[in-house]
């Protein structure tokens, strides 16, 4: 007793908490919890970095595509153009392309025309029929209307095929011709930077040249190492080898042969280059690997082709109206930065559209073909109505199957259903089954649905009936959990006033849950509206132009057509696919939303 009391005196209680020990303990507990904390805020930072990174992108690519760019075009829709008493047999076609020749009518050979015509979109005369159609009143009158762009057009516009800058001529232009060919002198040295650029890529493609040689030396290199050794082997072997070993040294000498004159030609080829990149006083041709360029004088414009320190030649896309001098800040050059051999978009197409766009033709609209059209090949002319309606229609089954059954089977299992080894092994499987890859869904309608049953391929009947199978793990794990949170003692009330099961159930229990039944219903809905595998094994990846007037119609839906849009390679699909995914988005953000208020509406408290 006296040594446990000596060593409680020498080793009071307050000693373990305020010795150097304890205080260097406490100082790693809090830097522990302080680097856990930053763990946490760092996790949710770097996730919330890559959630507005996807965001942005998405929206970035997709918000061009909700407007596209018309041009106003006079339409003639006289009795000679059109019949009034059958409007649809007329010709929209032609009577587009008329509009356009009256609108650029120096476009006037075949090949000028071709280029002309592609402008405006292959769907044109079929928006021009569908406005005629809705609106006779237009018949026997002539009025411009908005036709809507190429797609290529629309996106120069936009400014998505290149970037471009212009300058102001320095110097007085003096233009030789207004059609054709045509040879545009300066006082200044204005086209100096054009021949310093295209003198920089013949010294880059000389450059190119001889790293090319280089690697063809090496070879050469390699092959004459090689022959002395064959030649040995050769005198040293008989018999098929020896053979072999001849037809082998005939190759390698063949081989060395031709790369020695390869190795020639592209000497030659680099000296040219290099003398043309150093020659001061030498004009230069432009080619479609470097950056183009758009000299507008006189209200024409004039394609550069070939261009010394002071003089350019070329091709006179526009006709100039006169050949009088142009002063100094009277003209223009235009450098489009992308060459054109890395675009659809010509340069021609390009001066044609900056021509329409000067005489203030173009305009920017809403983009209501991409919200009232189905799918099409044509970039400008697809839509997704016909994906929203396929969507509507299969969400439509989706929910009519799932919702009572789920439901249902969630009721029995939670309320009625004994507790034996059966019910064990349901409720293990129902928790598998929501954990199953959708594809196999996919399998199990292509196997069952369509094959078996033979119901129709791509109809949105057999999506609902494929998604309700995948969404009902869902609702009944969702719908067991709700009812299973309501208060033994609501159901123990209800029983001792008199209800039977039943009622205990539906008057009482089930109303509570509803609020849980329904955000269960909701998010596996929107689980549903998202999925694409097991839609794509039923077929509902076909490509369907009209918009289907039921469940049984053929159809696609939202998920599907964004992974067709994203395997096309035009760059306006590109645009449709975010856009397209923008609107997917917004319905999932707004079912959300319903489950939310659903949730707060049912919602009661005991």
């Amino acid at each position: 007793m006296t040594e446990i009391a000596h060593k409680a005196t020498v080793s009071p209680a307050g000693d373990l908490h305020t010795s150097v020990e304890a205080k260097k303990r406490l100082a790693r507990r809090y830097s522990a919890e302080a680097r856990f904390k930053a763990y946490g805020i760092g996790a949710i930072g770097i996730a919330g970095l890559f959630l507005v990174l996807l965001l942005s992108t998405i929206i970035s690519q997709g918000l061009p595509a909700f407007t596209f760019n018309y041009v106003s075009l006079p339409i003639d829709l006289s009795v000679e153009n059109v019949d009034p008493s059958d409007p649809q047999a007329a010709d929209y076609n032609t009577i587009v392309r008329d509009a356009l020749k009256a609108e650029l009518p120096f476009a006037s050979d075949r090949r000028n025309r071709r280029v002309l015509y592609s402008l405006v979109s292959s769907g044109a005369n079929i928006v021009l029929r569908n406005e005629v159609l809705d609106d006779v009143s237009m018949l026997g009158t002539e009025q411009a209307r908005p036709i809507p762009l190429s797609d290529f057009a629309d996106l120069y516009v936009k400014g998505m095929i290149t970037t471009s800058s212009v300058e102001t001529g320095q110097g007085i232009a003096s233009p030789v011709g207004t059609e054709g060919t045509v040879r545009i002198l300066s006082t200044s040295n204005d086209f100096h930077e054009i021949l310093a650029e295209v003198k920089a890529g013949l010294g880059n493609d000389a450059r190119g040249i001889r790293a090319e040689i280089e690697a063809k030396q090496r070879s050469v290199r390699s092959l004459e190492a090689s022959i002395p050794e064959l030649e040995r082997r050769v005198a040293e072997a008989d018999g098929p080898t020896k053979r072999r070993l001849e037809e082998r040294l005939e190759r390698n000498k063949s081989s060395l042969a031709s790369v020695r004159a390869q190795i020639e030609s592209l000497s030659t080829q680099a000296e040219n280059l290099e003398q043309r990149a150093t020659a001061v006083n030498q004009s230069e041709q432009l080619t479609t690997n470097v950056a183009s360029y758009l000299v507008e004088i006189n209200g024409g414009v004039v394609k550069v082709e070939t261009v010394d320190a002071t003089m350019i030649e070329g091709t006179a896309y526009i006709p100039l109206q006169s050949e009088a001098a142009a002063a100094a800040g009277d003209w223009r050059i235009k450098r489009i930065d992308t060459p054109e051999s890395s675009r659809k978009f010509s340069d021609q197409e390009i001066a044609y559209t900056d021509y329409l766009a000067g005489k203030g033709l173009i305009e920017s609209k809403l983009n209501t073909i991409f919200f009232t059209s189905g799918a099409s090949r044509e970039p400008e002319m697809a839509g997704i109505w016909g994906a929203v309606v396929g969507s509507f229609y299969t969400m439509l089954v989706t929910l009519a199957l799932s919702f009572p059954i789920g439901v249902a089977a969630a009721i029995y299992l939670e309320e009625f259903a004994p507790k034996n080894r059966i019910t064990h092994l349901i409720e293990v499987n129902i928790n598998n089954l929501a954990a199953v890859p959708s594809i196999v869904f996919g399998l199990l309608g292509l196997a069952v649905f369509l094959n078996v049953f033979g119901l129709p391929r791509s109809a949105p009947l057999v999506g609902g009936m494929v998604l309700a199978l995948m969404t009902l793990p869902t609702i009944i794990i969702a719908a067991r959990a709700a009812l299973k949170a309501v208060p033994p003692s609501i159901r123990e009330a209800a029983l001792g006033i008199g209800a039977s099961k039943i009622q205990t159930v539906f008057h009482h229990v089930l109303p509570l849950a509803m609020p849980g039944i329904f955000t269960g219903t909701i998010i596996g809905m929107a689980q549903a509206l998202g999925e694409t595998a097991p839609l794509l094994m039923i077929g509902m990846v076909a490509f369907i132009v009209d918009i289907p007037g039921g469940p049984l119609d053929p159809s696609t839906v939202l998920p599907v057509q964004i992974y067709m849009w994203a395997d096309f390679p035009e760059p306006a699909f590109q645009q449709k696919t975010s856009a397209a995914i923008m609107v997917l988005l917004a319905f999932l953000i707004l079912m959300n939303a319903i489950a939310i208020i659903l949730r707060k509406r049912f919602e009661r408290r005991w």
